[in-house]
């Protein structure tokens, strides 16, 4: 579909899905961004849903001003995917041993590192600028230097929620390695701070909703928060880069015989801040749920843990900011899907996968989420689809 335009304040908003079919919530959301003095533009993706003070799944273009909120709290959260050698020939008939060797070597949930993970020990593992990355923490926001071991030893890990690790076959019977992750608690406690210092600052009185406070260029605040915002962002993709290591050197010894190679990974944050130009203007635009999709650029845009994702080529679409879906998106709240679904439901919808299926994970079940093929039959004219992925393993905090 192409989009829909809704009128708003200062700026239409243009929608990549019916607004009909988007809960009231979310929609009030979007008119309030739409009328914030800074905005120069709202591009709302198919899986829009409900966030804090701006929605997920929409991309924010203000000049001279950023929304923390319009970020979300895990700054830099996002994707990688990798192609190996490996076909579904060389799978097992058990999938559980791979399944626990994953769990054993990448912690999840809340689980760190006994010991920070040192990159020159991952074959393959780039290392370029990893002293230069850390020796910058230390000019981070005091009120969270503190956690700098916490923060070493969670890299390299995977947190919980929608956060997970998959093995998956292509339609062609290649298997990929997929995961997503973010800047875990070090990025959360970056964003609710500086979140805290813009809703007090004097021009954010009076906003029809506290969270969108924003930063001003040319300001010691704006500037505090880019240089945390843009190390958190980092941390992001650090933390991704490692556990694909981790995740990959478990398939090597795991497959010996088969020797795998891989192809070059695809990695993409949803959850981040890039200064663009549109219109002769040069923006601040945030993604919260969405990720790039400038012409050319590969994206991965997941499903569920029992469904579909894809790996994209994006196709340079300006109105959308050069932007695409980052996921499904959920279609109802994590306690309503609790309230919902079983879990016989769970074990049903996610048959054949190898998964937890027990009650700590019911509030990630498909159901929970709206239709990944639906998803992207409302973004054709944003992406082009590369490869069709189905995961036969998926490990959830």
């Amino acid at each position: 579909m192409s989009y829909v335009e809704m009128p708003g304040a200062k700026v239409p908003i243009r929608m990549w899905t019916d607004p009909a079919s988007v809960e009231e919530g979310a929609l009030q959301q979007l008119r309030n961004v739409a009328g914030l003095p800074w905005i120069k533009g709202l591009a709302v993706m198919p899986d829009v849903h409900y966030g804090k003070g701006a929605t997920v799944g929409s991309v924010i273009a203000m000049r001279g001003a950023v929304c923390p909120a319009a970020v979300g709290v895990d700054i830099g959260c996002g994707m990688s995917a990798v192609k190996t050698s490996l076909t579904a020939n060389d799978l097992p008939g058990d999938l559980s041993r791979l399944r626990s060797k994953i769990e054993q070597t990448i912690p999840v949930g809340r689980g760190l590192h006994t010991d920070p993970v040192d990159p020159d020990t991952l074959p393959g593992f780039a290392v370029g600028g990893w002293d230069d990355f850390w020796g910058r923490f230390e000019g981070v926001a005091e009120a969270v230097r503190f956690r700098r071991e916490r923060a070493g030893r969670q890299m390299g890990t995977l947190g919980s929620g929608n956060h997970m690790i998959e093995v998956c076959l292509d339609t062609d019977g290649s298997v990929w390695l997929m995961l997503h992750s973010g800047s875990r608690n070090i990025g959360k406690e970056l964003a609710e701070h500086h979140i805290g210092v813009a809703q007090k600052l004097p021009h954010n009185q009076g906003l029809v909703d506290r969270d969108l406070a924003v930063f001003v260029s040319d300001t010691p605040q704006m500037a505090a928060y880019r240089s945390d915002l843009y190390w958190a962002q980092e941390y992001a993709k650090y933390n991704r880069s490692i556990m694909m290591a981790l995740l990959k050197d478990v398939i090597r010894k795991e497959f010996k015989k088969a020797r795998p190679a891989f192809d070059t990974e695809i990695s993409c944050h949803h959850n981040y801040v890039a200064e663009e130009r549109y219109d002769g203007m040069d923006l601040l635009v945030t993604r919260k749920g969405a990720i790039r999709a400038g012409s050319g650029e590969f994206g991965i845009i997941p499903g569920s843990m029992g469904t579909s994702s894809y790996i994209v080529k994006g196709l340079g679409n300006e109105k959308a900011f050069n932007s695409a879906s980052h996921g499904a998106g959920r279609r109802m709240s994590r306690t309503a899907a609790k309230r919902r679904f079983t879990v016989r439901d769970l074990a049903e919808q996610t048959r054949g996968v190898e998964c937890r299926k027990d009650t700590g994970v019911i509030d990630e079940i498909p159901g929970a989420y709206k239709n990944i093929d639906q998803v992207m039959a409302q973004q054709r004219d944003l992406v082009e689809v590369v490869a069709k992925l189905k995961q036969f393993i998926c490990v959830k905090g």
